[in-house]
């Protein structure tokens, strides 16, 4: 009786040997393959060094994305809307940064990161402006890893590589709320621009704000199809109807401070925006740039002939900007 077993145990011993070979080979090289740890948790921003000293002891290694979130956002927005230190702007490139370069075919963040990610991003809403745009040398000079934040109009203003931003925000946009509360901050930015434009402005200084802001908001129309072209179409009508939801109830509420400026020109657009038809509003947000454009020319009586000409331009600005976002 021992004899047999022992002889059926032989056999039964090899192929469990061979068994647990092929499992070990298979994680090697899956290891090889993947790396240790091919999704790391929130990112891997919580272990990024940087991050850390940025940070402070609010990161800790291993912690909730959603505490991470919070850090962020504590670590990087002023008490004052729009007012930053240096250690603030620094610590929200350092984020950037740790973001924008690690998965450079494409970045899948954590969806517990998008919204605070966005909100600290619409306290920037100046540099957010001009990240889009891409046209200011201050900004393409400034935007290396290691060139720290200046300050200028009494708050620190932060840059990073356009590659880096743009792989961010349409990350972060991946979630409608966080997408709608970044068209809503640069939509009062394109308005506090057009509203500071001087009465006796000439050629560049007259008409470059309303096609710089036609341009940033084209970037925003291109990261929306982006993301709408990859969802099924029930999904693709949630996160359109999120986005006019947000866009409408952000621009509806009071602005603070310097969102004062061209609170004018943003609530005309808002009142039109609420007659479109339901069915039709989020066509009608590419169409933003040459109206809020619309309605500043038409606050200071251009003559007809300008005012066609400047929104032609505006128009290209604008189609220009969301033609540059690839899928």
């Amino acid at each position: 009786m021992t004899g047999r077993t022992a002889r059926r145990a032989g056999p039964l011993a090899v192929w469990t040997a061979v068994g647990v070979a092929i499992t070990l080979l298979g994680g090697i090289a899956a290891w090889f393959v993947l790396g240790r740890d091919p999704s790391p948790t929130c990112n891997g921003l919580a272990e990024d060094k940087r991050v850390q000293q940025s940070l402070g002891a609010a990161v800790q290694p291993g912690m909730l994305c959603a505490a991470l979130g919070e850090a962020i956002v504590k670590g990087t927005v002023g008490s004052e809307p729009g007012i930053h230190s240096r250690e603030q702007a620094q610590a929200l490139k350092d984020v950037l940064f740790a973001l924008g370069s690690a998965q450079p075919d494409g970045l899948t963040l954590d969806p517990a990161l998008r919204l605070p990610l966005a909100t600290a991003l619409a306290d920037y809403a100046p540099d957010v402006h001009e990240l889009l745009v891409t046209l200011d040398s201050k900004y393409v000079l400034e935007g290396g890893r290691t060139n720290p934040p200046w300050e200028s109009g009494g708050t620190h203003h932060l840059s990073v590589y356009s590659t880096v931003f743009r792989h961010v925000v349409r990350a972060v946009s991946e979630d409608p709320r966080a997408y709608a509360l970044l068209r809503t901050a640069e939509s009062r930015q394109v308005a506090r621009e057009l509203a500071g434009v001087p009465r006796d402005a000439k050629d560049a200084a007259f008409s470059l704000p309303a096609t710089k802001g036609a341009r940033a908001l084209g970037v925003l129309d291109g990261i929306a199809n982006v993301i709408v072209d990859r969802l099924d179409k029930d999904e693709a009508r949630a996160w359109r109807a999120t986005v006019v939801e947000g866009v409408a109830r952000g621009l509806a509420a009071p602005g603070t401070g310097a969102d004062s400026t061209g609170a004018t020109i943003t609530a005309d657009w808002l009142g039109t925006f609420e007659k479109t038809p339901e069915e039709e509003r989020f066509n009608r947000l590419s169409t933003q740039g040459v109206d809020l454009a619309g309605i500043w020319l038409k606050s200071r009586n251009t003559d007809e002939a300008t005012r066609q000409d400047l929104l032609a331009d505006v128009e290209d600005s604008a189609r220009g900007g969301s033609r540059e976002v690839k899928p």
